[in-house]
């Protein structure tokens, strides 16, 4: 027999016995680096959406108190020359502080309820103040484009793996800064020192265009087509008479907290409009007659609207687009604030009592269920106390036909949000600024009135509180601040 050409040894077979077993070794060495990284890669992805969750929290509950103070008309008073901000963000206790912290607590942040540190930036530039009240920073025009800071913060976060190597608890934290920009001056003062006016552009304004006249200044006695002092300068749009008004009245103290009638420049029942007064002006008063045309008041035209509103109320009944511009969002009619004669007032369109349309458009907008009453009677929301807000800061009150408001015994209670809170663009009504006597008029925004209104009755004279005032002048440049304010809040980084 032939010998065989190869043979076996068992010297092959004690490796191979060998190395198998080290390969084993080997797979449960890198089974046991596998799960480790896996279960800490757990642990990871859930701090990083706890941070995330922390940014977002922080990032409403910052903009919530932004949209306070814009709403406060505290950038209407930028010195604190009232020395009212105390109930604003003056500390803990205030409104803006409270939002802040109810909004950051919503968010559990995978946990217990978080931290929330509130504190407010000067402006300037100025940096964060570690004390949470405003009041201490008018020196450093705080008031200007005030900023609210906000922290969230979770500590002894829940972990699941990483515990083995001894960690019992993670903390994450996130921090938000929000701005409420007011374009007032923006050129030369505020967070926005760039040497150009920076205009806004809010949406969904209502179609009452009125003159740069304040009926209330307490400089200018504005008389039976006399000449008031203006709301904005019309060179670097900054606030002509700052300041909070308490009550009301005439004369007053500052704009904001003016309490006013908007009278249509329309003959009552001519249509289309027919000019009483030409241009409109502050306190008209023609031969002792009309409704609730005694001062103040300050005559407005109809914005041209070309387009269908959105969000507009089953309440309206009405075809004409002004109305509904009125009771829903008329978001295809852009005011530009600066531009000159960018936009157009309408004479088609007379709001008064020949057509009815503001004074259904605004009872459909803040459900009010009777005409020329300024009180709480009528289920609209109202100011406390009604149409005078003292003391500062405003307080709006849910009315009786508030849809939000679950029954008719909630009257009363305080809201942060409310229909009645419209804005309306100012026109340059300087010379030559005469409106034509028919068609169509281009003028010039120079700025927005937020206002709450109070009633409408029933010649379309509407009754309304100013709660902020923004300018922009005539030189305005770059690109607006957009929002749904003439006061906008926005996230911005920390200068």
């Amino acid at each position: 027999m032939q010998p065989a050409l190869f043979s076996r040894t068992q010297t092959f077979r004690g490796l191979d016995s060998r190395e198998s077993g080290v390969t084993m070794v080997l797979v449960a060495v890198a089974m046991v680096a596998i799960v480790a990284m896996a279960a800490l890669s757990i642990d990871v992805i859930t701090l990083y959406l706890a941070r995330e969750e922390s940014q977002r929290s922080a990032d409403a509950a910052a903009l919530a108190a932004a949209r306070i103070l814009s709403v406060s008309g505290i950038t209407g008073d930028p010195s604190n020359s009232s020395a009212r901000w105390t109930g604003v963000c003056g500390g803990s206790s205030s409104t803006a502080s409270q939002a802040a912290q109810a909004v950051g607590m919503q968010n559990s942040v995978a946990g217990p309820a978080p931290t929330v540190n509130v504190t407010y930036g000067g402006g300037n530039g100025s940096s964060i103040s570690a004390n949470a009240d405003c009041t201490q920073l008018a020196s450093t025009a705080f008031g200007v484009n005030p900023l609210v800071t906000v922290q969230i913060k979770q500590t002894s976060l829940p972990t699941f793996f990483s515990r083995v190597w001894g960690t019992s608890g993670n903390t994450v934290s996130a921090t938000a800064t929000a701005e409420a920009f007011n374009s007032s001056n923006s050129g030369n003062t505020g967070n926005e020192s760039t040497g150009a006016v920076i205009p806004v552009q809010p949406r969904c304004v209502k179609p009452w265009i009125v003159p740069n006249l304040d009926p209330q200044n307490p400089n200018t006695s504005c008389t039976n087509n006399g000449t008031c002092q203006k709301f904005v300068d019309l060179n670097d749009g900054h606030i002509i008479n700052p300041g909070i008004s308490l009550g009301g009245g005439n004369p007053t103290t500052g704009v904001v907290g003016e309490t006013f009638w908007l009278a249509p420049d329309c003959v009552h029942n001519s249509s289309p409009c027919l000019l009483r007064q030409n241009p409109p002006a502050a306190n008209y008063y023609p031969n002792g007659s009309g409704y609730y045309e005694l001062p103040p008041s300050l005559q407005y035209l109809p914005g041209q609207t070309l387009n269908s509103s959105l969000a507009v109320p089953g309440c309206a009944v009405s075809s004409s687009l002004y109305e509904n511009a009125i009771e829903g969002c008329d978001q295809t009619t852009v005011y530009q604030c600066g531009v000159q004669n960018a936009n157009t007032v309408d004479l088609s369109e007379n709001p008064g009592v020949a057509t009815g349309d503001t004074m259904d458009g605004v009872q459909c907008l803040i459900h009010q269920g009777d005409t020329g009453t300024t009180n709480a009677s009528t289920g609209q929301d109202y100011l406390n106390p009604y149409g005078a807000p003292t003391p500062y800061p405003f307080q709006i009150l849910a009315g009786s036909s508030n849809p939000l408001v679950a029954s008719s015994l909630n009257r009363g209670s305080a809201i942060s949000a409310s229909n009645s809170i419209v804005s309306l663009p100012i026109y340059d009504s300087t010379n030559p600024a005469r409106i034509n006597n028919s068609g169509t008029t281009s003028v010039t925004i120079v700025g927005f009135l937020q206002v709450f209104i109070n009633a409408a009755d029933q010649v379309g004279n509407v009754s309304v509180t100013v709660l902020n005032v923004s300018g922009c002048g005539t030189n305005a440049t770059g690109n607006p601040v957009n929002g749904t304010s003439p006061v906008p809040v926005r996230l911005i980084t920390p200068p």
